[in-house]
């Protein structure tokens, strides 16, 4: 690979040649001196367009200060080969040709609605410091609460946008000594850095740019053509790193199901740097699922992968060491060999893995030609539930077994009962699923508690709250065994959340479980929330002694703040209030990093 890489970068205009990434075998620490960037491995290589770091600043002067978009330089625009003007040219005359109606579009593609109030786009912004604005920062918070999701560099004005097509910002608040410093950067993925320098977007929107046969001939006929002849590089990937986050192998990575990783670093002043895309010293040759699942007891980590192509699903798991493991390609029944399913998110016990097969699936080819988005509802499919040894050597140990009905994308926990001949597992169910890419507001997720009889072959499901519920956490260090607590931010409708709840899974099967709610009050909304344990050290403390973070943001004031929520008040209270210097947008999933981990 990295030869291949090497040969054709040397075959790029020298302008494509300095956005490629220096590869590195290096495990340069995540906290370094703001000074040191000199020194970094395995950076961006983009000095010619990118300004130099400003001073930390305050909320007030915050406005001047925020970091803006950079236009390429002159000198890069007048070195711009022939072909990349052609080419350039060719992609705006096809785009005003094929420009699809958007009243024949999905609702969810509307620009004015995927841009609408806390869903729109905000600027980078450099440390800024925060003002505790109610009760004050526990001294345990010493670290960084990262939160990551979509924030497009060049949104469009009046063409269909999928939220999932954003490029990936992460947005970090930094506690030190009861202080704060809020900071929005963008992941400098490959497609971001080469579209910063070409000023305008040349990677296609995977989730909105194929709308139909001629968009679809047209724009991968013009993406073919920017390879040819040097534009772009294949080999660098595409991804947006805009889903979430995890911290495997000493390095703080941004994650997106498409594309390998990118390794990120925390700044001592609180800024983020992106040290380059990251396969793992050689042990990641394609694509990671963007919630992969450590065993806090073992340090195991289990991840997989899934492909438009056969074999659609792949699984396999790190070492304590960090070894990966053999890839195990998970073999689907017959009659689902033919279309690639939807597997977002999947769970583990200290015994098994497992996967859910919805009737959510995409279309390929069929999809171009029948005008259908690129994820489509199978309503003939019958959802189906696998599971195999969590250290399997092959497939050939998984089982699957019917599940109708069971439509999730995220798992929140999973455990063995009955010396292992049980698995319990707790998911949100989408209800309306053909909704879900359509018109999300529609959609109601079933917080439920699913059984399998290993032995009978039967599997029962069970909610385990009325309320519209999703983006559900538990204490991390109960990945994989049996956990009393899950926190759940509430839909109202969705994406909008309007709080969030705490369930109680010990209540009696048909019952409510919800046991504490925080609703955070008129026009303000959340994401997902996120639990940190007061001392995870501590193995006799409390399942729940700790705190929820969460971003909120009030869309009738325009501003937004970071809370502290006490996991284990009756009224889940808030303990600490910082208000944010520019507005946190709406995002996926986030990740705290102790102080300690970062050095």
């Amino acid at each position: 690979m990295d030869a291949l890489s090497s040969s054709f970068t040397s075959t790029l205009p020298p302008q494509i040649q300095r956005l490629h990434y220096s590869p590195t075998k290096t495990k340069a620490p995540l906290l370094l001196p703001s000074s040191s960037s000199s020194s970094r491995t395995n950076t961006v290589i983009v000095s010619t367009t990118s300004p130099p770091k400003k001073p930390e600043t305050t909320a007030e002067n915050n406005k001047q200060q925020t970091k803006t978009t950079q236009k390429p330089s002159s000198s890069v625009s007048t070195t711009t080969s022939v072909s990349a003007v052609i080419l350039n040219t060719l992609n705006n005359l096809f785009n005003k040709l094929i420009k699809p109606k958007l009243q024949a579009q999905p609702l969810s593609l509307d620009p004015s609605r995927a841009f609408s109030n806390n869903l729109a786009p905000v600027d980078e912004l450099h440390p800024t410091q925060c003002q505790v604005t109610q009760g004050s920062l526990p001294s345990c918070l010493e670290g960084a609460y990262i939160r990551n999701g979509p924030n497009p560099q060049y949104p469009p004005r009046s063409e269909p946008y999928s939220p999932f097509d954003g490029d990936g910002m992460l947005h970090c608040i930094k506690i030190s000594q009861g202080q704060a410093t809020f900071c929005s950067c963008y992941v400098k993925t490959y497609k971001y850095t080469i579209e910063n320098t070409v000023g305008s977007p040349i990677v296609s929107r995977p989730f909105s740019s194929f709308s139909g046969p001629l968009a679809f001939l047209t724009r991968a006929g013009v993406l073919a053509a920017r390879v040819l002849t040097g534009q772009l590089s294949i080999d660098s990937g595409f991804g947006l790193a805009n889903t979430s986050l995890a911290f495997l192998g000493n390095r703080l990575l941004a994650l997106y199901e498409g594309d390998l990783p990118y390794a990120v670093r925390l700044t001592s002043n609180g800024d983020i740097e992106t040290l380059g895309r990251c396969d793992l010293d050689g042990k990641l040759v394609m694509n990671m699922t963007a919630h992969p699942k450590k065993d806090p007891e073992t340090g195991e980590m289990f991840a997989f992968r899934y492909s438009p192509m056969p074999p659609f699903v792949t699984y396999f798991w790190f070492d304590a060491n960090g070894e990966k493991q053999p890839d195990v390609h998970i073999k689907m029944p017959g009659q689902w060999l033919r279309h690639p399913p939807l597997m977002h998110d999947f769970a583990i016990t200290k015994r098994y893995a497992i996967f859910v097969n919805t009737q959510l699936q995409a279309y390929g080819m069929e999809m171009i030609l029948r005008r259908e988005p690129l994820l489509h509802l199978d309503p003939t499919k019958v959802s189906r539930i696998g599971v195999m040894p969590r250290c399997a050597k092959n497939s050939s140990q998984m089982r699957w077994f019917d599940a109708p009905g069971l439509n999730n994308i995220h798992a929140v926990n999973a455990w063995d009962e009955e010396d292992g001949n049980v698995i319990v597992m707790v998911a949100p169910n989408i209800l309306s699923v053909e909704q879900v890419f359509e018109r999300m507001e529609l959609i109601h997720c079933l917080m439920e508690k699913v059984r399998i009889d290993l032995r009978t072959g039967v599997v029962s499901r069970h909610p385990i709250s009325a309320r519209n519920l999703d983006m559900a956490v538990i204490n991390p260090g109960y990945v994989a065994k049996n956990n009393r607590y899950v926190y759940a931010a509430v839909g109202d409708p969705m994406p909008k959340m309007t709080g969030l709840v705490k369930l109680d899974l010990t209540k009696g099967e048909r019952q409510e479980c919800t046991v504490a709610t925080r609703i955070y009050g008129p026009d303000c909304y959340g994401g997902e929330p996120f639990f940190v344990a007061r001392d995870a050290a501590d193995k006799e403390a409390d399942e729940d002694d700790g705190y929820i973070l969460s971003y909120v943001h009030d869309e009738k004031a325009g501003e937004s703040k970071f809370l502290v929520i006490d996991a284990k008040s009756p009224h889940l209270d808030i303990v600490a209030e910082v208000k944010l210097p520019q507005r946190g947008p709406a995002g996926f999933h986030g990740l705290f990093v102790r102080e300690i981990e970062l050095l």
